[in-house]
């Protein structure tokens, strides 16, 4: 498990509203529109990193996590596993509070080095599925 109780609650509850999720386009059918849908209806302020650059829920996208031109609290990671180390290494860089690798998104050495760099990390969990549960 990579990302203990206490971890998933801190990344949800106290480091920031500022969620940029890496993967979001306007695709309905894709997990991450629907995840995006859930952490707006909990308050979070959901930011689209995509290539094409897609405004989705109202809030325009980003071809990347540097583009985006304001702070961001978490960096929510609906990519491949293969790719998804590259953009924690982003993450580190644009100064984030945390990392979330969405279900069956796992890199052991991201997270290490996601860790070592000062930031809060989940691996291979949905924060739709856990923001509820906090009550």
């Amino acid at each position: 498990m990579y990302g203990d109780e206490a971890t998933v609650r801190k990344i949800l509850t106290e480091l920031g509203d500022t969620w940029a999720v890496v993967g979001l386009s306007s695709n309905r059918e894709r997990a991450a529109y629907g995840v995006a849908e859930v952490l707006r209806r909990f308050g979070k302020r959901v930011v689209p990193v995509h290539p094409k650059a897609e405004t989705v829920h109202g809030e325009r996208g980003y071809a990347s996590l540097a583009d985006i031109p304001f702070d961001v609290d978490v960096v929510d990671v609906f990519v491949n596993s293969e790719l998804a180390g590259p953009v924690a290494d982003e993450a580190v860089a644009k100064g984030a509070g945390a990392v979330w690798f969405q279900l069956g998104v796992i890199d052991e050495a991201a997270y290490e080095r996601t860790r070592a760099a000062g930031l809060e990390m989940v691996m291979d969990r949905c924060p739709a599925i856990e923001i509820p549960r906090l009550g």
